[in-house]
């Protein structure tokens, strides 16, 4: 297994993603008392803007390891992404990124992983199973996470929104899983994907809701304006 990132990033980044959702955007962060405080934990997060990584690690009361597109570590954001701790993911082929993830998981920390695998509307219509196996494998709660807000009809994958624009996040109750007996690895695996998707679902709807903030009605993804 390769080693897990370095376990100080985290710790310093946080504060910068901080000062992003409270001091430069007016985020309201609600749910945290599902977040377990110790031990290996799993935030799987609806992805709709290229801030959402930085927008869960400055919401998250523990340092947290996201799992991010592989294009991004190139040049000067490259450096930060990884002395931040982030894990680079291909997603031609996710297997390391999944195995750095594990040893996280393994040594006690926590692991972001946007399940939709790319930036669109963020309503979880569709799920990578990657987090389903980090959840089987390292044995580590799910605990959903909603982003609203972060991107707004018409408003590119890459557009960074404007000083103190609302945003949301709100953390639900972890989910629990386990290979029953006479269950396959394969039926436990699609099993734990789709009760994610649908509790992740689920929660952006109810956070939509309760904010009144507007999601994205278009998807840059299938008009062929990129994707993560």
């Amino acid at each position: 297994m390769p080693p897990a990132p370095w376990p100080f990033g985290p710790r310093w980044s946080r504060h910068v993603g901080r000062a992003l959702a409270h001091g430069f955007w007016a985020t309201e962060v609600s749910g945290t008392e599902h977040i377990p405080a110790t031990g290996p934990v799993l935030y799987a997060a609806n992805h709709a803007n290229v801030i959402d990584g930085p927008l869960l690690v400055g919401a998250s009361p523990r340092p947290v390891h996201v799992l991010v597109k592989s294009e991004m570590f190139v040049g000067p954001v490259g450096l930060v992404l990884r002395a931040a701790g982030q894990i680079p993911v291909d997603r031609d082929s996710s297997r390391l990124a999944l195995q750095q993830g594990l040893a996280v998981l393994r040594r006690g920390g926590a692991v972001g992983v946007f399940p939709e695998g790319a930036r669109g509307r963020g309503d979880v219509a569709s799920s990578r199973a990657g987090v389903a196996w980090l959840a089987l494998t390292g044995h580590a709660p799910v605990v959903p996470v909603a982003l609203i807000g972060t991107r707004r009809t018409g408003e590119g994958i890459n557009h960074l929104p404007g000083l103190r624009r609302p945003l949301v996040v709100q953390f639900g109750a972890p989910l629990t899983f386990d290979r029953g007996p006479g269950t396959s690895g394969r039926a436990a695996l699609e099993q734990a994907n789709e009760a994610i998707r649908v509790a992740l679902a689920a929660l952006v709807l109810a956070a939509t809701a309760r904010s009144g903030l507007v999601p994205p009605a278009d998807d840059p993804s299938v008009l062929g304006a990129g994707s993560e």
